[in-house]
């Protein structure tokens, strides 16, 4: 713990940040869980991940070193950009050729993985970009990054409280939600929140840390609550615990502690599982 302590002045802003994302994504998984919707979390990663290699040769071929468009601001705005526009793109599959909603959803992946490396294949730093967002290292946040995380997450928490009662009807059955009055724009705002959530954190967390705070905490509240709403209230509580834990014990141990943290969360849902088999064993 010593080690942790004495790093803390100079990583202060990268730990607080890193936890606040996984408070918020852990938060807004919740209802990717509950929809059965995991892949869509993947898939939307990947479209950051291609915003981001977009922004990257948009800004090599158009602006000189130093330029407002290479900067990580510009970067973070078409990774969101991308991101929301696949996240509706899933939203809306029915409306993509009859496709089903799997099969949308595999596209996007497969677009994101496949175009963001052929976009900076022949940049000289491309490729190392994205294989250090995919492998995920939260370095470099300031505390414009915290607030920014910290924001997202009360304004969820606070949409949460506020639409509580909609939310789990869409969450459990969004055809009977339909067909109680709760309105059909509630698809296309979800998707838009989560796109932009996914967008501001990939660049700051990479792929692997976004996506792990994402499902796990969902799942392993999915399987120690009993309702959906009380998930609301796990699921962030898991995913910040497990984010401390893991940037704790990664830098007393020299661990990648974003990697650290990922493989916490999956042995807590491995725990959860194993606990609620014997439950109804």
């Amino acid at each position: 713990m010593q080690a942790f302590f004495e790093s803390w002045p100079l990583f202060r802003e990268t730990y607080l940040a890193a936890w606040c994302i996984a408070a918020l994504l852990g938060l807004v998984g919740v209802l990717v869980v509950a929809r059965d919707q995991i892949f869509v979390g993947a898939a939307i990663s990947q479209a950051s991940t291609l915003g981001i290699a977009l922004g990257m040769c948009v800004g090599a071929a158009l602006a000189p070193e130093g330029s407002v468009w290479r900067s990580d601001h510009f970067l973070s705005v078409v990774a969101v950009v991308c991101a929301v526009v696949a996240a509706l793109l899933i939203a809306r599959s029915e409306a993509v050729g009859k496709e089903s909603h799997e099969a949308v959803t595999g596209f996007v992946y497969l677009l994101g993985a496949s175009v963001s490396v052929l976009v900076i294949a022949r940049s000289p730093h491309g490729l190392d970009e994205v294989q250090k967002l995919v492998a995920s290292s939260v370095i470099g946040a300031d505390m414009h990054d915290v607030a920014l995380f910290g924001g997202l997450g009360l304004a969820t928490a606070v949409l949460v409280f506020l639409r509580r009662r909609p939310l789990v009807l869409f969450a459990m059955d969004p055809l009977m939600a339909r067909a109680v009055g709760v309105s059909r724009w509630w698809d296309g705002a979800s998707a838009a929140w989560l796109g932009l959530v996914m967008g501001v954190t990939i660049r700051s967390a990479g792929m692997l840390y976004a996506f792990g705070c994402l499902v796990l905490p969902a799942l392993v509240a999915k399987n120690v609550c009993r309702a959906t709403l009380p998930m609301f209230l796990v699921a962030p509580v898991v995913a910040a615990a497990a984010a401390v834990c893991g940037f704790v014990a990664g830098n007393v141990l020299n661990y990648n502690e974003a990697q650290l943290t990922v493989a916490l969360l999956c042995g807590l849902l491995g725990v959860a599982w194993l606990a609620r088999s014997f439950r109804h064993a």
